[in-house]
């Protein structure tokens, strides 16, 4: 089983509200130990999460089949943000027998796009 709980989940304070093999649904508070220099949400978190997403319901639809590891992540960002809790909501554009294609939308208390991004899953087999 996928931990949701420790390693970078828990050093973002990142909360899973849904995680399914078609829709994973975080949130997380932004705060100063998470800003770059200029006192924003660092746009490496945004990464992060978008993979956290991707990577979990990538892994929860291939379940006993095997595992996914990340091959390619593009984020952009959208708007800068400095306070107030932030929504990813992560679904699927393509699963095939290799490769996944997830994309994630993170989005302010205001329901305001602030980052965007996909992630490219290679599936690896158990044998």
């Amino acid at each position: 089983m996928v931990d949701l709980t420790g390693g970078l989940v828990a050093l973002l304070g990142l909360k899973f509200e849904e995680a399914t093999a078609d829709r994973v649904v975080i949130s997380w508070q932004v705060r100063p130990e998470l800003y770059q220099p200029f006192g924003i949400q660092h746009g490496g978190v945004y990464c992060s999460v978008v993979e956290t997403a991707a990577s979990v319901g990538g892994g929860l639809w291939l379940a006993d089949r095997g595992r996914v590891v990340g091959v390619s992540n593009q984020t952009d960002f959208l708007r800068a943000v400095r306070d107030g809790e932030l929504r990813a909501v992560g679904t699927p554009v393509h699963r095939g027998r290799s490769q996944q294609l997830w994309q994630v939308e993170i989005t302010d208390a205001d329901e305001r796009l602030v980052a965007r991004g996909q992630v490219r899953l290679q599936n690896l087999s158990n044998d």
